[in-house]
């Protein structure tokens, strides 16, 4: 058996590429997604359908899950709604929601319906994340005191000036490091904080925020902080320049330089590079597997959309002081 996955816009990480030779989903259907960017096979095989509208997508009776990349991730919530009210489950990009009634509204559909949502939050699910969670849920390091995390990016002129088409450096970049500090350090935040700037944007009277600190305290008593920027140069050979470092009682362990160096230090011991050689999980077959009753999510709904609860609050927060 396999599930039928439908796809809908291309603004994000759209999971067409995971869909090719997938063993337990199969993709039926696309709206709003450019069919020149399908793998040639896909793209040549007449049973998948090309719909204009996500209405069309809805109404085709094999689209059991539907995949959302919403050309507008403002309109992100109300569509995935949309789309469990149409008896499909949901696989929603980041920022899945933009305020926190969205939030919730999303949440109450799914349970109303019957309809199993997520988003795209499979962060602590790649190497070498993956082992520093296992790492710290076996008290490796003690209790978690402080989190430092960091998400950098590259600029380019694709990037929105409108925060409402992607979600803005806070809602779509800032979450990752969050996640982080919930599903990888496995500190739930209690309170957060947050300042930002347009400093560096190119474009003149732009609205895109190209940084933003995070602070955070913890429900254990820790203390978290973040920082967020589309200021990562060419010249660092990688998309991402993502840091980790989670310090506990008894020592740290962390990942630096996109994931390419880790450490871990205990008591007295330096212990050198932690042990990533186990393959990253890829959150869609933990979702897939889910529906075809093979296993179970790594967190309910609520611990799931937490760090994207508190991205939100922290924009308002910002908002409001701004």
């Amino acid at each position: 058996m396999s599930i039928g996955v439908g796809i809908y816009g291309a603004n994000g990480h759209q999971i067409h590429y995971i869909l090719e030779d997938h063993p337990q989903a199969r993709l039926v259907a696309t709206a709003a997604f450019p069919q020149k960017d399908l793998p040639p096979m896909t793209r040549e095989d007449p049973s998948v359908r090309e719909y204009d509208t996500l209405a069309g997508l809805l109404s085709d009776d094999e689209v059991q899950l539907v995949s959302l990349c919403s050309p507008r991730r403002r309109d992100q919530a109300a569509e995935a709604i949309r789309c469990m009210q149409a008896g499909k489950h949901v696989y929603a990009e980041k920022p899945c929601a933009m305020t926190e009634e969205d939030l919730d509204a999303t949440m109450a559909a799914s349970r109303a319906t019957g309809r199993r949502f997520h988003e795209m939050a499979g962060t602590a699910f790649e190497q070498p994340y993956l082992a520093m969670r296992e790492l710290v849920a076996a008290g490796t390091i003690g209790t978690v005191v402080q989190v430092f995390a960091q998400k950098s990016y590259p600029y380019h002129d694709r990037r929105p000036q409108d925060e409402d088409i992607d979600g803005g450096i806070i809602g779509q970049a800032s979450v990752h490091a969050l996640r982080f500090v919930e599903h990888v350090a496995g500190q739930r935040i209690a309170d957060i904080q947050a300042v930002e700037t347009r400093l560096g944007n190119p474009v003149a009277g732009g609205g895109l925020r190209m940084a933003a600190a995070l602070m955070m305290t913890l429900e254990n008593g820790g203390v978290a902080s973040v920082i967020a920027n589309y200021l990562n140069p060419k010249g660092f050979g990688r998309w991402g320049n993502e840091h980790l470092r989670i310090f506990g009682t008894k020592g740290f362990v962390e990942a630096t330089d996109g994931g390419a160096r880790t450490r871990l230090v205990v008591g007295e011991r330096d212990l050198g590079p932690i042990d990533a050689s186990a393959p990253s999980r890829e959150y869609f077959d933990m979702f897939v597997e889910e529906l075809l009753g093979l296993g179970e999510m790594p967190f309910s709904m609520e611990e799931e959309l937490h760090p994207t609860r508190m991205t939100i609050g922290a924009k308002r927060r910002v908002t409001r002081d701004a």
